[in-house]
């Protein structure tokens, strides 16, 4: 016997269609008619059985002609002069006594998809709309958005367009939406279906009779329509009243939407729509789908940015399940961190603390984030348990910690006391680089402070050769160079070597460019070069975080039920292991640690390749730059440097 794929295989299939006697025998002729669809659903090329099935589909079994439909409509456009061949045994089906055989032709007469059969469909649809039967008016609708994609830059009928227009008041729920979706794509480019006052109030009228997909679908189609008095818009909100509190999840938060939309002028509307989501979006939040779940997490988060006390009181329902995939598990999270208050604190913490341990590390390191997010309003509690957490020794939950103690202390400097008494002897645990670079900003900003901080960066000296990782090395240099500042006697020897390094051996052109600009710096004088290194700092005396303010609705009002929120909600890693809201504006302190690295070439031969007018003009950029940066406290000694010695060529 031949195998599937073979020439020989097609060969036989093709006897046993043009056989007399299987042909006469009803059962046997769609078994070989199921052989044929079967092999072309693995792959097998079965293109020359074109003819013989086109003979096929002139039966009366309903069953062998939906087979036979989806060969040909997979195989029409390999076989377009064939195909003709198809359309009068459609055309026939088209006015059969079954309803179902009529909207079967009409559905795979426009599934054919080839120009040169339009004007042998576009009877059968005409007259399919005007069918007694709903299903074939449903399918009549939807071919004609297909007849008009198979030819975007035809003219569009306009009989056609009023006769789906007044199709909207078909009996059928199917065909209004269809006719919706058709208008859409046939008057896309005048901006698709025109909503008036009649259309608007007749779709409300009807919501309720279509199915979830109809619902969202005018629902969505709606948000065009502008009530033209407050009248109006009362009486549309009084009919979407139901929909918001819709135990479908689509149907609620398409709902809210279009609320949202036409509440824009009305805040305290738009805010009492959001109280009564609550419920809804509590139980997406429970559902089974894990996608209707991760959506509702990230539209809640959405919506506490307005309302912050939203789920306050049942911040429970946002307590991680061990089966619950990481990616839910560090959205509630980011929820959690959100619910906050002087009430709950105690017992969120407790919760968090729980995830820090984790077996997935990427949950355990977005607790750890977590608990330093909750830090900046409650920084006594989060580092003790931040402390006790480098008592682990676990190579994964220390560089968290270490990143999040860097983040916690950059805003709330009342902590640096703590942060640098628990930075002893976790430089052994820390294998990853973003680890070591938040531990070396640690030490170039309190190393004063840490005894051994000395010895902490001669074990990082002694490995430079070895390390791979660019951002360690550029932050080894400036720590090194503040280090040195405070503790000279410690550190020049070190300084040294690793400079002698960075400039004669170093491949990377960064990490040498840098290593040059610090030697230029040190050649300028220890008080020039502590002026630069040394800038001004946060007051240790400042108190801790409060929550922000609520945000207007409308700023994020457009972005409802949209992808946006799956984008943009929650925490979003800056520079290494600052984790700061999307939506929050871009702060100096969060300004001060990106860094910032500037091309370090010869700038004091600048005045000899460039013109004196020139120089002149860059002097006073560079001066306003300067000022500037001084405003906002960079962090990053390299602009300085630069800006320093482009002042100070000689």
């Amino acid at each position: 016997m031949p195998y599937l794929g073979s020439e020989d295989a097609v060969r036989e299939l093709r006897r046993a269609l043009s056989n007399p006697n299987v042909q006469s025998d009803q059962l046997r002729y769609r078994n070989t008619v199921l052989k044929a669809i079967r092999a072309m659903s693995q792959g097998v090329d079965v293109s020359d059985l074109f003819s013989e099935m086109v003979k096929a589909c002139a039966t009366v079994d309903i069953v062998q002609k939906k087979l036979v439909y989806v060969f040909l409509c997979s195989y029409a456009t390999l076989n377009p002069e064939l195909s003709l061949l198809v359309i009068n045994t459609l055309r026939k089906d088209c006015q059969d006594p079954n309803p179902m055989v009529r909207s079967l032709a009409l559905r795979n007469m426009t599934n054919l998809r080839l120009p040169s059969l339009v004007e042998y469909v576009e009877q059968p649809l005409a007259a399919g709309l005007r069918d007694r039967a709903a299903c074939v008016r449903r399918v009549a609708v939807l071919g004609w958005a297909k007849l008009h994609n198979l030819q975007p830059d035809a003219e569009i009928d306009a009989a056609v367009v009023n006769e789906l227009y007044g199709l909207l008041r078909d009996p059928d729920p199917v065909v209004m939406v269809n006719c919706l979706r058709a208008l859409e794509e046939i008057l896309k480019k005048e901006g698709g279906v025109a909503i008036n006052k009649p259309i608007t109030h007749h779709l409300l009228n009807r919501l309720k009779e279509s199915d979830v997909w109809g619902q969202c679908e005018v629902l969505r189609i709606l948000q065009r329509y502008h009530p033209q008095s407050e009248d109006e818009l009362f009486d549309i909100l009084s009919l979407l009243d139901a929909s918001l509190v819709s135990p479908h999840p689509p149907v609620m938060a398409a709902t809210l939407g279009l609320f949202l939309g036409l509440c824009s002028g009305l805040p305290a509307v738009s805010l009492a729509a959001l109280e009564r989501v609550r419920g809804p979006l509590l139980a997406a939040c429970g559902s089974t789908s894990r996608e209707t779940r991760f959506t509702a997490l990230c539209h809640i988060q959405l919506l506490l940015r307005s309302l912050p006390g939203l789920m306050g009181a049942h911040y429970k329902r946002f307590f991680c399940g061990y089966a619950e995939p990481a990616y839910i598990k560090q959205r509630k999270m980011q929820v959690l961190v959100e619910l906050v208050n002087d009430e709950n604190v105690a017992m969120l913490l407790d919760e968090l603390k729980g995830y820090c341990t984790d077996v997935n590390p990427e949950t355990a390191q977005a607790a750890i984030s977590a608990i330093g997010r909750i830090g900046r309003s409650y920084s006594d509690r989060c580092l003790e348990i931040l402390t006790g957490l480098l008592g682990l020794k676990q190579e994964h939950i220390t560089s968290a910690v270490v990143q999040t103690m860097c983040d916690l202390v950059w805003v709330c400097p009342q902590c640096s006391d703590t942060v640098c008494s628990a930075l002893e002897g976790c430089e052994e645990m820390l294998q990853d680089s973003q680890g070591r670079q938040a531990l070396l900003w640690l030490l170039a900003a309190y190393g004063e402070r840490v005894s051994s901080a000395p010895y902490t960066l001669e074990g990082f000296i002694d490995r430079v050769r070895s390390e791979a990782s660019l951002g360690v090395k550029m932050e080894l240099l400036t720590t090194t160079m503040r280090l040195f500042l405070c503790r000279p006697s410690e550190t020049q020897d070190m300084l040294g070597r690793l400079l002698h390094y960075c400039i004669e051996e170093e491949m990377d052109m960064c990490v040498r460019d840098q290593a040059l600009l610090y030697y230029r710096l040190l050649h300028c004088g220890i008080e020039e070069t502590h002026k630069v290194l040394h800038g001004q700092r946060s007051d240790p005396s400042l108190g801790v975080l409060i929550g922000r303010p609520a945000e207007p609705i409308n700023q994020w009002a457009y972005s409802f039920n949209t992808l946006e929120p799956l984008r943009q909600a929650g925490f979003h890693q800056v520079g290494w292991g600052a984790s700061v809201h999307s939506h929050f504006q871009i702060s100096p302190e969060m300004f001060n640690r990106v860094q910032v690295r500037a091309l370090a070439g010869p700038l004091k031969d600048i005045h000899r390749v460039v013109p004196k007018p020139l120089l002149c003009y860059l002097g006073c950029v560079l001066r306003f730059v300067q000022s500037a940066l001084e405003h906002v406290f960079i962090q990053d000694v390299s602009v300085h440097c630069c800006i320093h010695l482009s002042l100070n060529p000689d």
